[in-house]
């Protein structure tokens, strides 16, 4: 049967990843294994969790990322040897001077090291470093046994641009350039285990169809922050996770994907198009860009002091020109500002008293906009979804609903163990404009995106088939929310 140029069909592909700032690499070269028919699991060094999140590679890959040496799959197997024991390959990009050195001294330290010393597949290694730090006789020595003792290829790496900003011997080699090793490495050998269950399983939830291809979703995540002085801030316990978990999840599903980013605490996807953020008013700006909205004043008015007092905006690619297909507000937006932020930093020695102004609510300004708007654009209503978060209760969640005149409203107890901010689990109730409730247990947020998401979609096709029945113009909406 014609592979149809497909050079990894069938093959499982173990991709360990360890801490070097191009570690980010790792997803497109993830991408690219996949795009030659590889099933691929990754596996993550600690060091490497602090440039890229697991989450992108869950996504992408459909399977558990191994990040630690204890964890054990769903049925208690033991994940990273059941990946030593399947990979057809095992390809290590980018590799760190230092686990080069550990893998010449047989040093297990981590899944990524552990993994390696346990398997019999083909090496592949792209090392990245600082050129110094490659061209060190130690690192010369930790290649060459590697190499020509333990029979690893290892792909060389290339002159350029480095993190330190010099420029030498160390970028990783071209993602291609590695591909085509891990081609050459497995040759003719056979596929190791073609039996699925002896395999690494795929991870629950998390495999979906791309029903967000050609759509763009604007999602927001983190927690804003309002400046008091040039140090102190008024902020609240979000970690950007969930937001985070919901712009992976769309990346996977063939969505481009627009995230406002406020405070987060993990690394965000690289396949996103990023603007940074960290005052409400910041915020207001880049929704009404992202949402096609023109000026924040034409989304409303109202908008807190804290962009004034110290705040700060950078954008690493802008969003694209018109309104999106929906948007996911998981942003915790701060519910007050200082009136008067200082200038300077207020002294201890000071008595403080603090006036706080409400901000705006971004949600409800947006979905009035877009009401308005959606009597005459021909790409019709945005879906839009909000987030609560609750304490003790959801009883309010109703009511936020018709409030913010959103489609869906997201209510979770940060109260409640594993529900809160900063966990990786979450417990989520999903209400919608017709009065349904649906409660969803304890799940990972990745899964819990993922539910979001298939709200979503199914609700942009309905939209789509309603504006076809009204012969291409869609519905006017300008009423629902008052339902």
């Amino acid at each position: 049967m014609s592979t149809g140029g497909r050079r990894l069909v069938g093959r499982l592909i173990a991709l360990g990843v360890t801490g070097s700032i191009a570690a980010y690499k790792a997803v497109e070269l993830l991408r690219l294994l996949t795009a030659e028919g590889a099933d691929v699991v990754v596996l993550l060094s600690p060091s490497a969790q602090r440039f890229v999140g697991p989450l992108s590679f869950a996504a992408l890959s459909r399977h558990p990322v191994e990040t630690d040496v204890l964890d054990l799959l769903p049925d208690g197997r033991i994940g990273h040897i059941v990946i030593a024991d399947s990979a057809d390959a095992f390809v290590v990009a980018p590799a760190t001077a230092h686990w080069l050195a550990a893998m010449a001294s047989g040093l297990a330290g981590d899944v990524v090291t552990a993994a390696a010393l346990a398997t019999s597949a083909p090496m592949v290694v792209a090392p990245a470093m600082d050129g110094d730090m490659w061209r060190h006789p130690a690192t010369v020595s930790n290649v060459s046994r590697l190499r020509d003792v333990f029979g690893y290829a290892v792909v060389s790496p290339e002159a350029g641009p480095l993190a330190s900003g010099q420029s030498g011997m160390g970028r990783l080699a071209e993602l291609p350039s590695i591909v085509d090793a891990v081609v050459a490495a497995l040759a003719e050998r056979p596929i190791r285990q073609p039996d699925p269950a002896s395999r690494p399983p795929l991870a629950e939830g998390l495999i979906r169809e791309a029903d967000l291809a050609g759509r763009r979703i604007v999602i927001t995540a983190g927690g804003t922050r309002e400046p008091i002085d040039p140090v102190r801030y008024i902020g609240n316990r979000s970690t950007g996770k969930m937001g985070v978990a919901l712009a992976e999840a769309a990346l996977a599903r063939g969505a481009r994907v627009t995230l406002i980013a406020a405070a987060v605490e993990v690394p965000l996807p690289v396949h996103a198009d990023v603007t940074h953020v960290e005052t409400t008013a910041e915020l207001r700006e880049a929704l009404a860009t992202a949402m096609g909205l023109g000026s924040p004043g034409s989304v409303g008015s109202g908008a807190g002091s804290g962009a004034a007092a110290g705040g700060r905006r950078q954008t690493r690619s802008g969003p694209g020109a018109g309104a999106p297909d929906a948007l996911v507000m998981a942003a915790a937006v701060a519910d007050f500002t200082p009136a008067a932020p200082s200038e300077r930093k207020i002294q201890r020695r000071d008595r403080l008293h603090l006036e706080l102004s409400p901000t705006p609510d971004l949600l409800a300004e947006i979905a009035a906009a877009a009401d308005a708007r959606a009597v005459t654009a021909p790409a019709g209503r945005p879906v839009l979804v909000g987030f609560a978060a609750e304490t003790g209760s959801l009883d309010r969640a109703a009511e936020k609903l018709r409030a913010k005149g959103v489609d869906l409203l997201v209510a979770n107890d940060v109260s409640e163990p594993g529900s809160g901010f900063g966990t990786d689990t979450n417990r989520v109730t999903i209400l919608d404009r017709s009065g349904t409730v649906e409660s969803l247990p304890l799940l990972g947020k990745l899964e819990v995106a993922n539910r979001i998401l298939d709200r979503v979609a199914t609700a942009l096709d309905a939209r789509d088939a309603a504006a076809q029945t009204a012969g291409a113009k869609p519905p006017s909406t300008a009423t629902r929310g008052s339902t």
